[in-house]
């Protein structure tokens, strides 16, 4: 990639990715104080400034391997009446927020894009706010996976049986290894796991939405 394109794709994709994931974070931390737990909270996590959110390698690395993350959102289980069942729904959390703001932008992508791909500058705004549908889209689904530390995890965690829920508790530190793993040898290999599941999921959904086929 050259430094045009890459500067044209951070121009495109930054500001809809810092919206995503300042959405995906403050809704997390929104439903722990809900619950009676309010760590994040106290830490100003909710919030759609993308500054308390940001890990510096993770947004590095989303360049770098096409792969980035936030800072997670701290819960202390000890303030939840059920924690189990709470986490769950603090954990999915984090993808409806994301559904909703694709929603949303595929709702202004319908209504301004008529008016304004004609020129320069319309063509740039559509550009970018079919960048925002497409990123929560994928951040919606591949935080649903149910591999730690994702918010699918999280919420298998709460639907299943508690003695396979214990089972899952054995896992949690491998889980990060296991993901690492798979995005780099995806990235390595040009053989993506991931993509496989959610790219067809991703074009479907965002065709639905926008009217028209996307690529991830």
């Amino acid at each position: 990639m050259n430094l045009e394109n890459f500067l044209l794709q951070a121009i495109f994709f930054i500001p809809p990715f810092l919206l995503a994931i300042s959405v995906h974070e403050s809704a997390h931390a929104y439903i722990a104080y809900r619950f009676g737990d309010p760590t994040a909270r106290d830490l100003g996590r909710i919030t759609l400034n993308p500054v308390p959110h940001i890990d510096l390698i993770g947004f590095i690395a989303l360049f770098l391997v096409h792969f980035g993350w936030a800072k997670p959102v701290p819960v202390n289980h000890l303030n939840l009446k059920n924690p189990i069942k709470d986490n769950l729904w603090i954990a999915l959390a984090g993808p409806v927020s994301n559904l909703i703001l694709a929603v949303v932008s595929a709702l202004v992508f319908r209504v301004v894009a008529p008016f304004i791909s004609d020129s320069a500058v319309g063509a740039f705004i559509v550009t970018m706010i079919v960048a925002s549908v497409t990123l929560n889209l994928v951040l919606m689904v591949f935080n649903l996976f149910p591999i730690p530390p994702l918010d699918g995890f999280h919420i298998l965690q709460g639907v299943v049986p508690y003695n396979i829920y214990l089972q899952l508790e054995k896992i949690q530190t491998a889980g990060p290894m296991i993901l690492l793993a798979i995005i780099l040898i995806g990235n390595f290999s040009g053989v993506s796991i991931f993509g496989y599941i959610f790219n067809p999921i991703v074009s479907v959904l965002g065709g639905m939405l926008l009217g028209t086929p996307i690529h991830w």
